[in-house]
């Protein structure tokens, strides 16, 4: 039998309006990048033409989002949208109570300050910046529990999200069970290069940490994406639906914390959910001192309308198979021409391996801070630093955290590129790497107190 020729696909969308882009010069790009200080996110965002530097809050609405925006109900208490967020997030992640928030840090700041008491640890699959920001803050200690697989580019291991129960049960022996409040699991793992966590993992954390009195709490900002990866990579969940995935995922959890700006697609909000009557209690009271009202959290009705209608549609089969489609796209080809990427492809980015790229830099010389800043000095395409720079400096030795990843992570907002801009990415990125032994690190020459990768400035190394 003849074999059937793949089929190219299209977004399951069309444009209704468009936004044009600025083209600059390398003259002007160049200017642009030593008035940042070599950092991407101090770049404006009027001098960048594809801006892959986040998929927060980036994202394009639908036009039911759109006109759910014109039915926001703007009083101080009780808006009817808060009651539709409640109820969307109790159908469709199960948890019972929901404190809105302004962004998914904003929910960190509060289960940080509930939960974590002075002297505590909070075991993690791998630190994510704010995350780990908020739990120190509040006197905790991260400890990555993350399988060994994660720290590895080329490991195809096709859950490196899982965490390390071996890891796990070690701190928790180690310490005690009551100075473990809880275990944040990211679903899906970003700094690990967006890589999902198998259920069985999830199922087999929940189950450890119930009989040792230590909850569970999602980092569900990206959930829905990995419920994709469940469906596609693990037995048993072939069949199922996507939102089915999703609910049972929550189950073996006892709440969450929520970046609507990612999943969700829109352009502000999150929310903290939680199952324990008591944490919710005291969120509800925090909420009103740190974020607003317990039925706004610092969000306007229209916001909170348009995160509602975001759960339903982001768990819509044709929309999470071309989300995660576009990066497999781009990875792809990248893949084909040599570039050095971390495997398996994730669910919202590509991650260049810096070391790889750039095998003639230290990494006290910035290699991923430095290939962000040539990319868009080459193209205008910008990009973020995931390396040393975001890992920031040990708070008691003062020295820099120095993680094996280094990586460039090229972030796909939802709904807004074509599959040309995807083409045009990966032939700049592939014309940085054919003059990749000409590129010279960059020194830090201004690190602010938290979350220096943010602010900082550096300059080239002569």
């Amino acid at each position: 039998m003849e074999k059937l020729k793949k089929r190219s696909w299209a977004e399951p969308f069309k444009i209704k309006v468009v936004e044009p882009l600025k083209m600059t010069s390398r003259v002007d790009r160049q200017r642009a990048l030593e008035e940042a200080g070599y950092n991407t996110f101090l770049l404006r965002s009027e001098d960048v033409y594809i801006d892959l530097l986040t998929d927060s809050g980036t994202n394009a609405m639908s036009d039911y989002q759109w006109a759910g925006m014109m039915l926001g109900d703007e009083a101080y208490a009780g808006s009817k949208n808060f009651y539709h967020l409640e109820a969307t997030m109790q159908k469709y992640y199960g948890y019972k109570y929901l404190v809105p928030t302004h962004q998914g840090r904003g929910a960190e700041h509060l289960i940080s300050r509930i939960l974590i008491k002075p002297g505590d640890f909070i075991p993690g699959n791998m630190y994510f910046t704010t995350t780990r920001l908020h739990q120190e803050l509040a006197g905790g200690t991260f400890v990555d529990v993350i399988i060994d697989e994660a720290h590895d580019p080329t490991n195809l291991h096709p859950f490196k999200g899982n965490v390390d129960l071996q890891k796990l049960e070690s701190l928790v022996t180690r310490v005690g069970p009551k100075k473990v409040p809880y275990i944040s699991v990211a679903v899906t793992v970003n700094m690990a290069g967006g890589q999902p966590v198998s259920m069985e993992n999830l199922r087999q954390v929940y189950s450890f940490c119930s009989n040792h009195g230590i909850k569970v709490i999602l980092d569900a900002t990206r959930a829905v994406e990995n419920a994709f990866f469940i469906k596609i990579r693990e037995k048993g969940y072939e069949s199922k639906s996507i939102a089915e995935i999703l609910k049972e995922m929550c189950s073996y959890s006892d709440g969450c914390t929520m970046s609507g700006k990612k999943d969700l697609l829109v352009n502000i909000g999150g929310f903290l959910a939680v199952n324990d009557y008591d944490v919710f209690e005291e969120a509800r009271n925090m909420v009103v001192v740190y974020e607003g009202l317990h039925t706004y959290g610092g969000l306007a009705g229209r916001d909170m309308e348009a995160m509602a209608r975001g759960i339903e549609e982001a768990v819509q089969e044709d929309h999470i198979k071309a989300r995660i489609g576009q990066v497999e796209y781009v990875g792809e080809k990248l893949q084909s021409i040599g570039i050095p990427i971390v495997l398996p492809i994730g669910g919202h980015a590509i991650f260049l391996d810096a070391r790889r790229f750039l095998p003639h830099l230290k990494q006290i010389e910035f290699p991923a801070q430095t290939l962000a800043a040539e990319l868009y000095l080459e193209s205008g395409i910008r990009s973020m630093e995931r390396g040393i720079v975001s890992a920031g400096r040990n708070k008691e030795t003062g020295d820099h955290h120095y993680p094996k990843l280094e990586l460039v992570r090229l972030t796909f907002p939802r709904r807004v590129y074509t599959q040309a801009h995807c083409d045009v990415t990966a032939e700049a990125v592939e014309a940085v790497y054919e003059n990749r032994s000409r590129v010279k690190g960059l020194k830090m020459v201004y690190e602010p107190k938290y979350l220096r990768f943010f602010q900082a400035r550096f300059e080239p190394l002569s």
